[in-house]
């Protein structure tokens, strides 16, 4: 741990671009960061409030300042990412993604076979890759082996051996998977022009291979060597199609690395696209978490860093949605318009997907994690001081006056809580006033809640709008619980959210997740209400008919309900049943008025 003080170290940094440490006081290494202006950056960490917590705590905890100045910002990016791999800082973003992907192989030997492997061994061999997806290696190996019959085996096929006659040929060469190199039935020349073709192939052009087997094709047709040409139609067809298959972007699009970036307030999600020949070779998506307050230009810069050295990429354009920093020569293209700002949007939805499909993998497998990210979603979007990890929404119901009732619906960690729920007959208000009902309603919850010594909710959230919203603030107010408790009004036309005190209402993307918890929260209050309502509006109608006869009053109306169960057994039944239950003269006067 060095002994200067960091405010000294702060004041002799340089204003040049490179990389610093931070060091704790173990001189265990926290964080690496790039910077255009080591000075700057490096100060900024001391010299403002930051949002998030671990932030703060990291500057906590920094006791030493090493930094590495180099020539440019493109040569900091790949010396940053070089020492994160290195080092591993507790509070660098993690690329979540180590595993072994496979390569195709050409051997290096005289007759190179081709297989797929996970090993990468420097033998003078070539490897392709890696890909992502072993199917997609096996596909391509399927394709090369039905159009090009290479060997095998693992002979050695020197030219001494051969012209010895040591190797025979194997059932492959008779089910004409092979044309015997081993028993010199074919050229070395024959066989690496054939390797030729099977490289430009791997790297997704597909030309040189259709334009040799068409001109093949019509060679054996003049000679009237028909069996042969139908055999080569039957490699051109194989290869068309899978050409097909390949996303084809544009023919004029050459050799370009596409790279997306889709990010939230924990992860990040890198999409790279390679593109080759005018079609799509690979698609790779790579998961960041995040630690700090990294921008998105920070992180988009050091995944391409590392998508491009894990996949071997020499492509010397890319295609990104806003600038970067990189290494030096390569080209930065930012689509606007046409096919290449089509193939951008297109690694952006695969982005948006594979971080949906994320999000469906954690509900199942982690569910805290979802409901953490959500709630810090949410707190993000509606401005709170703190995550709603308990939320209560208020909706009322009634038909013309009649009935009124209200609902209070409990949220959980984004989940619904129906144990808590609760329902509230109105009790002091006259008519169809859902103003006054929602004053009464949320009065009698919340001082209940402080009568007991309940918890109280982080976020109350209002069905309607601002109206709904000040009768509710006029119940907190008389509580003095305004200002202690978040609250917004959602009103249901344009899905506006208003906040007390603010005229002008938020609106949140329709796809966000935290309308979608609100939404789910209005509507299951508007369920939970209604239902409510329709059984108390029902079980209404059915007294009044019992009520209705002479001398029946509400509370003989409810033992003879809850003998009979239903008004229809009821006029079904004897006098002799329902005397057993209001006596002789009522049980009459019930028969005599169905009857």
């Amino acid at each position: 741990m060095s002994e200067i003080p960091i405010n000294v170290l702060l004041t002799t940094l340089p204003s040049s671009p490179g990389v610093y440490q931070f060091y704790d006081s173990n001189d265990k290494i926290l964080y690496v960061g790039k910077a255009k202006d080591l000075k700057k950056r490096v100060s900024s960490y001391f010299s403002k409030t930051h949002e998030t917590g671990k932030t703060r705590v990291l500057v906590k905890k920094i006791r030493d300042i090493k930094h590495i100045v180099v020539a440019t910002e493109s040569d900091a990016l790949l010396l940053e990412n070089n020492l994160i791999k290195k080092y591993q800082p507790r509070y660098n973003v993690l690329l979540k993604d180590d595993k072994t992907y496979p390569w195709i192989c050409i051997k290096n030997e005289r007759f190179p076979r081709i297989f797929p492997t996970r090993r990468h061994i420097k033998d003078g061999s070539e490897y392709f890759g890696p890909y992502t997806s072993m199917k997609t290696v096996k596909t391509l190996l399927e394709l090369i082996k039905s159009v090009y019959p290479l060997r095998t085996c693992n002979y050695d096929l020197s030219q001494e051996k051969i012209e010895a006659g040591k190797y025979k040929v194997c059932l492959e060469y008779h089910l004409g998977n092979c044309k015997g190199p081993c028993e010199g039935y074919q050229t070395q020349e024959e066989y690496h022009q054939e390797i030729q073709d099977i490289r430009e192939i791997i790297k997704g052009n597909f030309k040189s291979s259709l334009q040799y087997f068409k001109n093949q094709m019509k060679t054996y047709a003049e000679e009237m060597r028909f069996e042969e040409a139908q055999q080569i139609k039957e490699k051109i067809d194989v290869l068309e199609n899978y050409e097909v298959k390949s996303t084809i972007v544009n023919p004029n699009i050459n050799n370009v690395d596409v790279f997306s970036i889709v990010s939230d307030d924990l992860y990040a999600y890198v999409n790279f696209l390679q593109i080759s020949h005018g079609s799509i070779v690979r698609s790779h998506t790579l998961e960041i978490k995040k630690k700090l307050e990294e921008e998105d230009q920070d992180l988009l810069a050091l995944a391409i860093v590392e998508i491009r050295q894990r996949f071997n990429s020499f492509s010397r354009e890319l295609y990104v949605p806003f600038e970067v920093t990189t290494e030096p020569g390569l080209k930065i293209t930012i689509p606007k318009m046409g096919d290449k700002k089509k193939i951008l949007e297109l690694s952006e939805r695969n982005a948006k997907y594979f971080r949906q499909e994320r999000f469906k993998q954690e509900k199942i497998i982690d569910p805290n994690r979802h409901a953490n990210r959500i709630m810090a979603q949410m707190q993000k979007d509606l401005r709170l001081s703190a995550e709603p990890r308990h939320i209560e929404c208020f909706d009322n119901s009634n038909i013309q006056g009649t009935n009124p009732v209200a609902a209070c619906v409990v949220f959980k960690d984004g989940k619904p809580s129906k144990k808590d729920y609760r329902h509230y007959n109105i009790k002091t208000v006259e008519g169809p006033d859902d103003f006054a009902s929602m004053e009464e309603v949320v009065f009698r919850r919340y001082k209940r809640l402080l009568n007991e010594a309940e918890p109280l909710p982080q976020l109350i959230v209002i069905d309607g709008g601002k109206g709904q919203l000040s009768s509710a603030l006029k119940s907190l107010d008389i509580l003095g619980l305004r200002g202690k408790i978040a609250i917004i009004g959602i009103a249901k036309r344009l899905e506006e959210i208003y906040f007390p005190g603010d005229s002008i209402p938020l609106y949140l993307d329709k796809k966000s997740e935290s309308l979608k918890i609100i939404q789910q929260l209005r509507n299951e209050a508007h369920r939970f209400g209604i239902t409510f309502h329709r059984n108390k509006r029902s079980k209404g109608a059915i007294n009044s008919e019992l009520e209705g006869i002479e001398g029946i009053g509400e509370k003989t109306a409810q033992d003879l309900l809850k003998t009979f169960k239903s008004v229809k057994r009821i006029k079904e039944a004897s006098v002799e049943d329902l005397a057993k239950t209001v006596g002789v003269a009522k049980a009459k006067k019930i028969y005599d008025t169905f009857h």
